[in-house]
């Protein structure tokens, strides 16, 4: 099977009331792990990559490994999708190289202006068949070369992303309710909430239109605590609560977005494997359960928090 676009996974997730899972991808490991729990579980997925991604692997790289992933498993519905574009630029350039789903983020422009930019990047991409994500509100946290401070976090207004959409054209749109990028997405003493009401009345003021969470990763307790166990500090690192995750999915979130708890899954099993055996020097030993780690993780996520399995 080919790569597909996300404008009819997005249709049956709406209507299923389920969430496709939006996993950004790296290296080979991660990406094989991924599938494996896509391919079990007969689940439509999103394969994003980064800004950052495509400097660390470059965008050769990825996309073969993503076509060696289909070639591997073509029951798979996969999109291939840009994460967090912040110019025309980068974003015609995937559309060109063959990606099926762009996010342009003109969260950190002016509202005009991020209304003109997203517009543009519509126009180009619905002329190549590949549908458009933008984001309106801005999230805290970082990730890769998103770094917004908790003053500067905005939640998106509901009657806005209704003018948004209309004058964009976007398939998509990212909105903030309180998630945020990266570990630490709430204070240590706070209690983590969403703001489901919020989302509720976007969902209402767009009706059948799916919605986008970013910063979704609930920091699973057992990989934070890995990490630590063998020699990792992650300090106060809190995530989503998932209950609240599989809620959203209910008011119109088609996508959520997970990159956090991929990578402390792989770095608490490799730092496992390098304690627990010392002399062990093969990437292929220690790389090996990390990509198992990947798997497990995505099925559980699959499964219990997107609810997007055998659908």
């Amino acid at each position: 099977m080919p790569l597909v676009n996300t404008k009819e996974m997005f249709k049956k997730a709406y209507e299923g009331g389920y969430a496709v899972g939006a996993f950004n991808v790296n290296n080979m490991e991660i990406i094989q792990g991924i599938v494996k729990a896509a391919a079990e579980t007969k689940s439509p997925l999103i394969l994003q990559v980064s800004s950052g991604a495509r400097k660390y692997a470059s965008p050769a790289y990825l996309t073969k490994l993503v076509e060696a992933a289909l070639i591997e498993h073509p029951e798979v519905e996969i999109a291939l999708h840009l994460d967090h574009g912040d110019d025309f630029e980068i974003c015609k350039q995937c559309i060109d190289d063959g990606f099926t789903s762009v996010m342009i983020d003109g969260s950190h422009h002016s509202y005009e202006e991020n209304v003109a930019l997203t517009k543009k990047v519509v126009e180009y991409a619905h002329s190549k068949g590949v549908v458009v994500e933008a984001e309106l509100g801005r999230l805290a946290g970082i990730e890769d070369a998103v770094n917004v401070s908790a003053e500067d976090a905005t939640y998106t207004d509901p009657d806005q992303a209704v003018d948004f959409v209309t004058r964009t054209g976007c398939d998509s749109l990212a909105i903030a309710i309180g998630t945020s990028h990266g570990a630490y997405k709430f204070a240590a003493d706070s209690d983590p909430k969403l703001d489901i009401e919020r989302l509720k009345k976007i969902s209402t003021l767009l009706p059948g239109f799916p919605l986008v969470l970013h910063g979704a990763s609930s920091v699973i307790p057992e990989y934070v605590e890995m990490c630590n166990e063998y020699g990792g500090q992650l300090v106060d690192a809190k995530g989503c609560p998932e209950d609240q995750l599989r809620e959203s999915a209910r008011y119109g979130i088609c996508k959520i977005n997970i990159d956090s708890d991929l990578r402390l899954a792989l770095t608490g099993t490799i730092r496992k494997q390098f304690a627990l055996d010392p002399g062990n020097f093969d990437p292929r030993k220690y790389l090996a359960p990390a990509r198992e780690a990947i798997y497990g993780m995505v099925k559980h996520k699959i499964i219990n928090v997107l609810g997007s399995d055998q659908k």
